[in-house]
């Protein structure tokens, strides 16, 4: 499964809002350096979803704020 993910890096406080079924926004008080955004927002979406953050693997996007993210499934080990 694909999630259109929109990160929003420096702000003031951390949340994650659900646009639609397969769209989120995450705000995150990491800078968007090093990817230390791309893992705040991460693993704030995994725990929004209720899912594993080994489970999220970003696709697209990864110097950008607009992202695509693949759900791994339970037997979707490998990258």
């Amino acid at each position: 499964m694909l999630i259109k993910l929109k990160v929003r890096a420096d702000a003031k406080e951390g949340s994650v809002h659900k646009k639609s079924d397969d769209s989120y926004e995450v705000c995150v008080r990491a800078p968007a350096e090093d990817g230390r955004a791309n893992r705040e927002a991460l693993s704030a979406l995994a725990k929004a979803m209720g899912i594993n953050v080994r489970r999220l693997h970003i696709v697209k996007g990864a110097t950008s704020p607009s992202k695509i993210v693949k759900i791994l499934g339970e037997n979707d080990g490998d990258r």
